[in-house]
């Protein structure tokens, strides 16, 4: 059965047992009953599942850790069978500030854009990365920017909102599990979605982890070139345009 709400915040999580409840209950805050909650526990071996549960948020529980891509396509098509004509997603690890949720619908719910991006590069409150992340970031940033002919500051955010279109053309097997960054938003550029940037608040991750951490940069560089070549030679989606159209691909 679909949900009473159209909107869905969905939440990866990897042993986040100490941030989780806190995220939610500020999503709540924000949100109210305005959005469904959904954490997706990618097989913590901590009590991330229990403590969601407990905050008030449905869970997924994936059986053993499957990594980052394959726990938000598991979101993905959970809110896709459910109805759900919105949605967000923001990181169980508490750097993504839930105040900015309304800034990212807004673009994706008045029809001007079908994924909301947001970027810690355009509020000057966010912190700074490390110099080699920042490196790699402008480098994908500037690459997909010229491939899809729009900028693109923040490539590896993770923080955005997109509508039922996007969502149906992420449920498909051609969605990067790896390390979907820089790839995803090439190919929703090529495909004809509509991509915005909106100034979002990060912060630091004081734990020193994330499910984005432990990467060797130059496994991840070259991950992430042949990704996007791939994309490139691949056939465009039959949902070309689909957001624009607002039609669904149901």
């Amino acid at each position: 059965m679909a949900s009473l709400n159209h909107t869905v915040v969905i939440i990866p999580a990897y042993n986040e047992e100490l941030a989780i409840g806190v995220l939610i209950a500020a999503i709540q805050g924000v949100v109210g009953d305005f959005a469904d909650i959904v954490v997706i526990d990618d097989g913590s071996n901590d009590s991330t599942a229990d403590s969601a549960r407990r905050a008030g948020a449905i869970v997924l529980s994936h059986p053993f850790n499957m990594g980052y891509g394959i726990t938000i396509q598991t979101g993905y098509k959970y809110a896709y069978s459910k109805g759900y004509e919105y949605l967000v997603q923001i990181d169980g690890d508490g750097q993504h500030d839930p105040e900015y949720i309304p800034s990212l619908l807004e673009p994706v719910m008045n029809g001007a854009a079908d994924l909301a991006l947001g970027s810690r590069f355009l509020d000057a409150a966010s912190y700074n990365p490390p110099l080699l992340r920042r490196a790699g970031m402008y480098f994908f940033g500037s690459l997909v920017s010229l491939l899809i002919g729009r900028p693109i500051s923040d490539p590896t955010s993770g923080y955005q909102a997109l509508n039922r279109s996007v969502l149906a053309f992420f449920t498909n097997d051609s969605f990067p599990c790896d390390y979907p960054d820089a790839d995803v938003l090439l190919m929703l550029g090529l495909n004809g979605f509509s991509i915005s940037e909106v100034p979002v608040r990060m912060y630091a991750n004081v734990a020193g982890k994330s499910m984005h951490s432990g990467l060797k940069p130059l496994y991840y560089v070259f991950k992430m070139l042949l990704s996007m070549i791939v994309t490139l030679l691949r056939k465009r989606s039959p949902y070309t345009g689909a957001g624009r159209s607002g039609k669904h691909a149901d």
